[in-house]
């Protein structure tokens, strides 16, 4: 299984790709947070600032109009990547954090409006509608999971009503690595007259997302998890969702006229990216999708199973672990989280950094209400991808047994 899944996805090309692999720096195992770039995507960039380092949408001239071409072309690529078949709802934001944001405050919830969660997201999918309710009177409903975090359907069930007006969930766990079931939620949300606000940041760079299947109103993703440049996300709405999408910032790009005492705003997807762009960003957006494509996203789910289901193996009788979420690596995507008794989470991260070369992360993982909620400090967090081998995951696994071993309780 391990050699048949090798050779289609033949990592050892795929890792010649990545700098910091060739160069050994180390095992990566923190691509939840951010992931490495490849080659292509490092090269897209330089090229923009050595051939055509000049804004798009704006000037006519040779330069300027290679930029803009070089943006419509991404966002064709994005709708090609994710089977949508309208280039201009994708929306170019900062990060996944941005899109969300964007949608909390540009839906035009008031009091007495209800917005529906669950209890194990993102901070960026909590902390807006927080706010809202504080400043807005909006009232938030959290469908409450298992203690491993699965997502309960029939809580889910329980929050519904007219009264609902957003459903904004996670497509999947950033701590557990569950994934909500969100076409069926997305069905019954609409059934309800409910916008859907996904949060895709940890879906989109793991496994296929065919947004017209999945039913999203809005769906944002980090670019920088999927391979692409810091600093880019992008944002998914529908067209009739996005036109009635009130902008978070408004400014230049974003409006067709504007007097001293009016203002129209410009068509989507310009409405919502104000100001200069990152323009690098962009065009290394399109060679990461480029770049994964290739590859295809079947294969890339299917290596992060294997990889998972190898880490439990090895793992399997450690005394004084204890993972956070399902014991299941078929439901973990590509997150393992755990605790080692007698040890802070920060521990474990630097002991793994400085006796094995091994980059984890440490902590909450900006999820909070989970850890609080379940009287838990916190969690180490290994995370693969498309540049981890097998070997990699025995060196990590080997190293976390020494380690709860020699120094857990």
């Amino acid at each position: 299984m391990t050699d048949r899944i090798r050779a289609h996805m033949d990592v050892e090309s795929i890792r010649r790709d990545f700098p910091t692999v060739r160069s050994g720096q180390g095992i990566y195992l923190d691509s939840a947070c951010q992931s490495l770039r490849p080659d292509s995507v490092i090269r897209a960039i330089t090229e923009y600032y050595e051939g055509y380092p000049a804004c798009g949408g704006r000037s006519v001239h040779s330069m300027a109009t290679k930029v803009s071409m070089a943006m419509d072309e991404t966002r064709e690529a994005l709708a090609r990547f994710f089977g949508t078949k309208d280039p201009e709802c994708y929306v170019f934001t900062r990060n996944c954090t941005d899109g969300l944001n964007t949608a909390a405050y540009g839906l035009g919830l008031g009091k007495g409006d209800v917005v529906v969660t669950t209890d194990t997201e993102h901070n960026s999918n909590h902390v807006p509608w927080l706010r809202l309710s504080e400043t807005m009177g909006v009232e938030r409903r959290i469908v409450r999971s298992g203690q491993d975090g699965r997502f309960d359907m029939e809580a889910f069930m329980k929050c519904m009503d007219r009264r609902v007006k957003v459903v904004s969930v996670q497509h999947s766990s950033n701590v557990t690595g569950c994934s909500v079931p969100v076409r069926a939620v997305a069905e019954i949300a609409h059934d309800y007259g409910a916008t859907v606000v996904i949060d895709g940041a940890q879906s989109a760079p793991h496994f296929p997302v065919d947004l017209e299947k999945i039913g999203a109103d809005i769906y944002c993703m980090s670019i920088h998890k999927m391979l692409g440049p810091s600093g880019m996300g992008v944002m998914y709405g529908r067209r009739e969702v996005l036109e009635r999408l009130r902008p978070m910032e408004l400014g230049g790009g974003t409006v067709g006229l504007a007097t001293y005492d009016s203002v129209n705003l410009a068509p989507i997807p310009d409405r919502f990216e104000a100001g200069l762009h990152d323009y690098a960003g962009i065009i290394g957006t399109k060679a990461a999708i480029d770049y994964l494509s290739k590859i295809g996203m079947d294969e890339v789910e299917m290596w992060d199973r294997l990889l998972m289901e190898r880490i439990f193996s090895g793992l399997e009788d450690v005394r004084g672990l204890h993972v956070v979420g399902p014991d299941d690596p078929a439901l973990r995507g590509s997150v393992f989280s755990f605790n080692i008794d007698g040890l802070g989470a920060h521990d474990i991260g630097m002991m793994l950094d400085s006796m094995a070369g091994i980059m984890i992360r440490s902590g909450m993982h900006c999820a909070h209400p989970f850890y609080v909620s379940r009287g838990i400090d916190g969690s180490a967090r290994a995370s693969t991808y498309i540049y981890n081998t097998p070997e990699e995951i025995d060196v990590f696994t080997g190293a976390v047994r020494h380690i709860a071993e020699t120094f857990g309780s």
